[in-house]
């Protein structure tokens, strides 16, 4: 998988980023690169502590998460969460939600956690809205339909961050290509704004207009 921040500006982003530093994502990070076989697929430091913000930043108080591999993200959103928010978290793999959920506990935020473990498409069609933030780093062709799924779900001031949104750079390849249709989808999608941040492997913030 091709890397887009060279090395030395990751290491320098997260030597100043003091938002969200926890030892137990130390904890976590090392777990899941000893146990898992795409540790990649985890935020770390500068994006995880980049979705703390914009939860806190628009005072979120109902989040929504596709997918949540070992619970980095879900842990780092769920602490900016104000008293009595809460988060549902999707995923389809038992053994990794069962790693994030250990860690929420343990870092006291599992209370406003809500596991579903299945096909995140079936989910999102038992959960209601709305929700102010929503947070896509799943399986990538089922992008487009996760976006449709939770569009009319956004409260009014809601926003959708889609991660992994630079693999549209990589041209062949079944990521490259399902992203590369997202991207062009949710440009052409006359009912929202979005904008595409260069962050780690590409991060776009959609809100309705």
């Amino acid at each position: 998988m091709a890397r887009y921040i060279p090395d030395e500006i990751e290491a320098y982003s997260e030597r100043f980023t003091t938002a969200g530093r926890l030892e137990l994502f130390d904890r976590l990070g090392a777990e899941t690169r000893e146990t898992q076989t795409a540790p990649q697929m985890m935020v770390g430091v500068v994006e995880g502590a980049f979705l703390s913000f914009l939860v806190s930043f628009a005072q979120a108080s109902r989040v929504l998460e596709v997918g949540t591999f070992t619970g980095w993200s879900s842990i780092a959103m769920a602490r900016a969460l104000p008293p009595g928010g809460t988060l549902v978290a999707c995923d389809i793999d038992e053994e990794t939600t069962a790693i994030a959920r250990r860690y929420a506990e343990e870092a006291g935020v599992a209370d406003r956690i809500d596991y579903r473990v299945g096909p995140a498409i079936e989910t999102l069609a038992t959960v209601d809205g709305p929700f102010d933030f929503a947070f896509i780093d799943a399986d990538k062709p089922g992008y487009v339909d996760y976006y449709e799924a939770i569009l009319p779900k956004l409260s009014e001031h809601g926003i959708i961050g889609a991660d992994n949104t630079l693999f549209g750079l990589d041209g062949d390849g079944e990521n490259a290509r399902a992203i590369s249709r997202f991207n062009e989808h949710v440009v052409a999608d006359d009912r929202v704004e979005a904008v595409l941040l260069p962050i780690r492997e590409g991060l776009t913030l959609i809100r309705r207009r």
